[in-house]
């Protein structure tokens, strides 16, 4: 199987070292600078149990040649344009495999190649890239969820997986991977909400009065869309999130509030603005998601009149 993964980012990077370890045909589809910092460098992952480097093949778009059976897309939500348009060289008749945050990013790719091109994919990792261009996994978390939306991704979704136990992260075929992505941005927006909303982690959240339940409060509004959507979270689904999102002493943070204090743009559009138009749609009241993101657009139009 030849992978071609888009970026080599904290999801692309990390994951794509830890395959290329374990045997992997892997390419990278990076721009011109990140291409020749690897090519000099290498790819170099750090770990709590420690650091290695890799040589990977890397291309850019203007090289691109459509020769991959699954192409991995992890861009951010807000570059899935540029990224599809670097990869209309490469897409040929591979199955493409997003691991973006949010549902809407399927609904796009299904409209542009066909469902039958458009399998499911959902990344759990805490990882970001250092000043000189590694990429630095934050905690022990490290899974990859993959699973069929058509009939014609069984194999390629089982070939995947088997390259992925040869490596040292967890990995997991899904029957209904739509009901993971829903799991995967129900958590995802409470985090992302709530932590930039109050600048904190969650440990810091649930010390306060009533931070544990407006955690909570926050959560529900995000089932109640979901279970509008056909798309229930299940009980055991639920105490797991809410077990992690009001943790005691928890330092768990969403990487969006890491982007917010950096200065750098963020994906609250795709995260919390896409739940809050669905939950329209449906007649669900978002209120608690409403105030995150408000929170949210502001920064966004600071970020652009500094520009």
């Amino acid at each position: 199987m030849k992978i071609l993964i888009l970026g080599a980012g904290g999801i692309g990077g990390y994951f794509g070292a830890h395959l290329i370890r374990a045997g992997a045909n892997v390419t990278y589809l990076v721009r011109d600078k990140r291409k020749a910092l690897i090519d000099a460098q290498g790819l170099r992952v750090e770990t709590p149990q420690g650091a290695f480097v890799v040589q990977p093949q890397t291309v850019t778009a203007q090289d691109i040649q459509p020769e991959y059976d699954l192409i991995l897309l992890a861009p951010k939500s807000y570059d899935l344009d540029d990224a599809l348009h670097s990869l209309k060289g490469a897409l040929g008749q591979g199955i493409v495999l997003p691991f973006l945050n949010g549902r809407d990013h399927l609904d796009k790719l299904d409209a542009l190649l066909g469902q039958e091109r458009v399998m499911g994919g959902v990344a759990h990792i805490a990882a970001t890239i250092t000043p000189d261009g590694a990429i630095r996994q934050l905690t022990d978390m490290h899974r990859l969820t993959v699973g069929a939306r058509h009939p014609s991704h069984q194999e390629v979704a089982s070939d995947f997986i088997e390259l992925c136990r040869k490596a040292p992260f967890d990995s997991l075929l899904a029957d209904d991977i739509e009901q993971v992505l829903w799991d995967k941005w129900v958590f995802l927006a409470t985090l992302a909400g709530m932590t930039t909303l109050c600048r904190g982690s969650v440990g810091d959240i649930v010390a306060t009065p009533y931070g544990q339940a407006t955690t909570v409060q926050m959560y529900e509004e995000c089932c109640r869309v979901a279970h509008a959507s056909g798309r229930a979270i299940s009980a055991a689904a639920s105490a797991k999130a809410l077990e992690m999102l009001t943790a005691t002493g928890s330092s768990f943070t969403a990487s969006m509030l890491r982007d917010l204090l950096d200065g750098q743009n963020t994906e609250h559009d795709h995260i919390l603005g896409a739940m809050i138009r669905r939950g329209q749609s449906l007649t669900c009241s978002t209120p608690l998601l409403g105030v995150a993101h408000t929170n949210m657009a502001i920064h966004a139009v600071r970020l652009v009149s500094k520009t």
